[in-house]
């Protein structure tokens, strides 16, 4: 039987030690479930966790103490080459800069994943272009990143993002970028990755408009988890 929650934490800790004379405790202790086709918000003000918190969810860092379950793995159990290994096949990240390639034009830029795995060409062309068809920039594929707007940029991100399937997305601020109208187009995108083909997201955000294109919203206040 699978299972109801496809993301666990239980007492996450993260402590920085710095040049003073105390540790700085960016997470004490948080516990989050997350079911699967889940859209998720992270908020809270400036220095509350969010992007740490984001960083250990998603294998980008590794939490002081604390259990991190994802898809039914114990990933504190991975060493690193295992932990690449994961994050290439089952997670996707969208960071606000974009990250594209400039000199690789929209179809390369997205097929990036599926040549890290060694995928021959001919067997991921068709999944490429389904997946520039989902984000709406059909007839776009031989356009260089300079070429497109910075919510088409973004939209290019979600798309190498998602083009392996990832059980989870993780987004760390994908709008902050991005104009009102843009960033309503990227939300949509990924509201529509939910309800049509039951991605799971997880989302940092600042932006209180962006709650309304979510399921539920979580909140870090002094590094700790509270539910709205």
């Amino acid at each position: 039987m699978e299972k109801k929650y496809i993301l666990q934490t239980k007492e996450l800790v993260k402590t920085y030690k710095v040049d003073s004379p105390s540790p700085v405790h960016a997470l004490k202790g948080v516990n989050l479930s997350l079911k699967r086709g889940e859209f998720v918000a992270l908020m809270g003000r400036s220095g509350s966790g969010k992007s740490t918190f984001l960083h250990q969810i998603a294998l980008l860092d590794r939490p002081t103490s604390g259990y991190i379950e994802i898809d039914g793995v114990d990933v504190a159990e991975l060493n690193e080459k295992e932990r690449a290994e994961f994050r290439l096949k089952t997670l996707g990240y969208i960071f606000q800069d974009y990250a594209l390639i400039p000199e690789l034009n929209l179809y390369e830029n997205i097929a990036i994943p599926m040549m890290a795995l060694t995928w021959r060409k001919i067997s991921y062309k068709k999944d490429v272009m389904e997946i520039i068809r989902r984000v709406g920039l059909h007839g776009r594929e031989n356009n260089l990143p300079s070429e497109l707007s910075g919510g088409e940029q973004q939209r290019v991100s979600i798309a190498r993002a998602i083009v392996n399937k990832p059980k989870i997305l993780f987004a760390d601020e994908p709008t902050a970028n991005l104009d009102s109208e843009a960033a309503a187009v990227v939300l949509n995108v990924m509201r529509e990755l939910v309800d049509n083909y039951g991605q799971t997201i997880i989302m940092v955000t600042h932006e209180p408009d962006d709650k309304k294109y979510v399921d539920r919203v979580v909140w870090l206040k002094d590094g700790k988890l509270q539910n709205e």
